[in-house]
């Protein structure tokens, strides 16, 4: 049986956003070292958060509740919050669950912080 590996880089970026890098399989099994992550993740009107799922290869409901709360998070602290990287299969299963309406999406990084600095 394999083990599920999940690794989070929070990487903060000259533009005051940080950049948090989510690769392996969230799920129940790793839910809670995103969770941990976001936790100590600055959050802020002056402080965006760009999380790139390029590496993400799996992603249960868990995984999706994790990203809700940091959405969540993102809300009640007036912090920008978008997501990059989403494979096709992924955006497929976010957009039947409506979380296409929820989150703002660009396809890299580099596009995200773009759109954080107009």
């Amino acid at each position: 049986m394999k083990i599920p590996v999940l690794t989070v880089t929070r990487t903060p970026h000259a533009s005051g956003a940080t950049v948090l890098t989510v690769a392996g399989e969230l799920d129940h099994h790793t839910a809670s070292e995103f969770t941990d992550t976001l936790r100590h993740t600055p959050f802020g009107p002056g402080a965006p958060v760009v999380i790139d799922l390029a590496q993400l290869d799996y992603c249960d409901s868990t995984g999706i509740t994790v990203l809700i709360t940091a959405h969540h998070q993102a809300e009640a602290t007036g912090s920008r919050l978008l997501l990059t990287g989403l494979r096709a299969d992924l955006a497929h299963v976010f957009g039947i669950v409506g979380l296409d309406q929820v989150f703002t999406f660009r396809p890299t990084v580099d596009e995200a912080l773009e759109v954080l600095a107009s």
